[in-house]
Parts: structure tokens; sequence; C-alpha cells
């Protein structure tokens, strides 16, 4: 099977980064990103990555186009809304296949407006209100027509506050306030077949309209509501919808969008790929989808990469309270180790261990990971077996750091330190691999 260039663009969102996940693992693919020089996080995840200027800039599509052809890019996947309809709308002048729905389709579904007035008489929406409100229509919601996330988006109790949110957007929408719960309804349609799958999911907690706690449901009748939008809009690959419940219980649609959603990596875990299977409906490729069953939880934080200008070609490896902690082997120090070996870097273990060593790393299953293993029997300081310039050493022992760092100069790091090298930017891991 051939490897694909995919760009995602732009890298560092919500969206870019699930791309990340769902794509770096997968054989079929060859991941690149790309967005502006502003820091974001796009840098630190994709192990190659290109700046290119935002859509509102006058040479965005150029630049574009040039680096598409340089990485002889065949997919890209746009990564926010905006970016959908302008790469949607510039197809024909990009080499390359952008995966979204039809243009026609991206232009309604971002305007909610334009999207309620299309599936009014095939799902509940929300009341819109164009004339001044009663009084008894309060509380309601303001929010732009065009928007992402909960960008812009007010309640509002009285008509001095109506006043002072509508003046605060461009496009205000004046909705009826929803009160119930709200759930995402993660989509994979073929163009021939209709929808493959169609999962709901609550939205429990959210962070800025990303769902950071969610969690796999059942909902009554979600199939054919994802019908319905399929079929209006002629939707293909991966997009979702979400509903929320009126004061009367009954679900109302809130949005749809032509697009990976951040929190798709809850269904993506049972067995649904988004990307990966947009990619392959665009080929053509009959698909089946297999599902673990069960409910799953999903909560998400804050996750930290880290750049540096380390450079070391031996890693030295303390055995007792660092590779082995409380009893049992520290799988962040046997990331570490792997992560080294690939990029050629020696490991060596350096321990002072009191019983069996062949037999303890027997029993641990950490026999012939090492390069070279130095057993010290005497109170020699573990400096005097450290020869290589370019080492470093990981130990829990204060002591045995501090020793070091002052006789050889080299970086020393405890168990609580060593995320700097395992959780380093992709692109740094890129650069010493290549």
């Amino acid at each position: 099977m051939s490897v694909r260039n995919v760009l995602v663009f732009p890298a560092g969102t919500e969206i870019g980064l699930e791309i990340h996940q769902a794509l770096s693992h997968c054989k079929e693919v060859r991941l690149f990103g790309a967005g502006v020089g502003t820091p974001n996080h796009g840098p630190f995840a994709f192990e190659r990555h290109f700046s290119l200027p935002l859509i509102t800039e006058p040479n965005w599509l150029e630049e574009l186009i040039a680096l598409c052809q340089k990485l002889s890019i065949d997919y890209i996947f746009p990564a926010y809304d905006d970016v959908i309809v302008a790469l949607a709308n510039a197809q024909q002048y990009i080499p390359a296949v952008v995966l979204t729905a039809p243009l026609d389709a991206c232009l309604v579904t971002r305007s909610k407006r334009a999207t309620y007035a299309a599936l009014q008489n095939m799902l509940r929406v929300p009341k819109i209100f164009d004339d001044v409100p009663d009084a008894k229509d309060y509380p309601l919601i303001v929010k732009p027509d065009r928007g992402q996330g909960s960008q812009g988006v007010a309640l509002v109790r009285t008509q001095a506050e109506l006043v002072l949110a509508m003046g605060a957007l461009s496009e205000p929408l004046v909705c009826e306030f929803l009160p119930g719960d709200e759930f995402t309804v993660d989509c994979f349609s073929d163009r021939d077949r209709g929808v493959l799958f169609a999962g709901a999911r609550a939205r429990r907690r959210t962070r800025n309209g990303i769902s950071v706690n969610t969690v796999t449901v059942e909902i009554d009748d979600v199939d054919e509501m994802a019908r319905s939008i399929q079929a209006a809009f002629q939707l293909r690959g991966a997009w979702f919808f979400q509903m929320k419940r009126a004061t009367d219980g009954r679900l109302s649609l809130l949005e749809v969008a032509p697009r990976i959603a951040g929190s798709m990596s809850l269904h993506r875990v049972i067995g649904v790929n988004f990307p990966l299977l947009t990619i392959l409906e665009h080929e053509r490729v009959r698909l089946d989808i297999l599902l673990n069953a069960g409910e799953i939880e999903l909560d998400r934080a804050l996750r930290n990469r880290y750049r540096h200008k380390i450079v070391f070609s031996v890693l030295y490896i303390d055995l007792d309270d660092t590779l082995l902690l409380r009893g049992q082997v520290n799988p962040e120090a046997v990331r570490l180790i792997f992560q080294c070996r690939n990029l050629g870097v020696k490991v060596k273990l350096i321990t002072r261990h009191a019983g069996d060593l062949g037999q303890t790393l027997k029993q641990f299953y950490l026999s012939g990971i090492f390069d070279e293993i130095i057993h010290i029997k005497d109170g020699r300081p573990k400096s005097d077996f450290i020869v290589e310039t370019e080492a470093i050493l990981v130990d829990d022992s204060f002591s045995e750091r501090f020793e070091a760092h002052q006789r050889l100069g080299i970086y020393t790091f405890d168990g609580s330190m060593i995320e700097l090298l395992t959780e380093q930017a992709q692109s740094l891991l890129g650069q010493k691999n290549g």
C-alpha cells in the first residue's frame, strides 16, 4: 500500500492535534503540519512542521500551493472552521485533495442561521428571534452566526443585556435558551452508502467550547437524525453535529460541522479512526467499521511538550528507585530507554544494586536492553565510570547527580525530570532521527 503525504493545516488547533494522534501511528500516512509562526502547539506535536500565513493574509494560497508542491502533498485536512471554507473554495487551484464536504455544504454549515433554515423541516432547531423578544421569552442565547467554540456566546436575561451582547458581535444570532444536556454525535459517511457510523457522546464538561469530559451514550433516533443531515448536505467522510435538550426535553440542533472534532478520540479508541477512514473513503475503498463495545469516558487535560538544546550520545541510567520504582518497572524510564535506542543513543545501566543483578534484570524482563552494564560494588562515585563528554545521567540520588554534574559538567535528571526528554517536541526527534 502506498504512503500518502498528508498535510494538517493549521496543525496547532485541537482539531489538528486530534488528526495527529489518529494518523501518527498509521503506516499508510506520512504526516506534515503547517501553521503560523507565532507560538502554538503544532511544531511541538508534528515531527515535520512548516510555516504558513493565515488565510486572511493576501499570499496565503500561493504559499500553500508552493508547500504542497515541495512536499508532494496528496491530502489536506483543514483544521479550523474558516479554513474549511477557504480551502474548499480554492480546491481547483490546490495540487492536493482537500478532505472536506462539497463547497455548498461547507458554506451552509458555516452559518448557523443557514443550517437551521436548511434542516428545520427535518429536525427540531432553535427558535430564532429577529424581532425584539417579549419579556416572557427570556433568558435567551446570543451567539455569532459564524463562530467556533463558545467565543462570543452570551446568556441574556433582560433587554438591556440583549442589546449589549448583540452590539459586541458583527453577525449576532438571538436564539431560544436550551437548558438541557448537550451532546455531540460523531459521524462517518460514505458518499454512496450513506452514514456508516453515528455515535453520540454527552458533553459533560467543556472549555472554550471543546468537550474535555465526554462519555459515550445511547440516544434514540440518532441514526435517523444523522441520515437526514447527511442527505441534506451530501456529507462524506468525518463530520459531526451537536444537539441540546430544550425545555420540553426534545433534542434541538446546535450546529453541523463537516470536519474532525477535537474529542472524536473517544470513538477513535473503540474502533473509528475518522481521519484515516476519510482518506480511504475518498479513494473509494469499501469500508467496514469494527467497534469494541462498552461505555467509554474521556477526560482531557493539558499535555506538556518541551523544546531544549540538550545533546547527548549516551544515556547512563540507575536501576533501584529509578528504572525500578516501588517494586515495579517505571514505564517512563523504559520509554526513555527505547526512545534513545530508536535514535541511536547508547544506553548504559549504572547501578549499586545489592542483590543478584542478573536475576533482578531477568525477573523484571530488563535483560538485553542495555549496551553496557556497570555494576559498582565499592564506594567509587558513578562519575568515575562516565567517560563520554556527551553523556547524561538519570538517577534518583541527588548526591550522585550533584557529584557527576560538578565533576563532569553533564546534565543530570531524576525521575520527575525525564519528562523533558520523553515529551520533547516531535520536530526535535525528527531532526535527530534524520
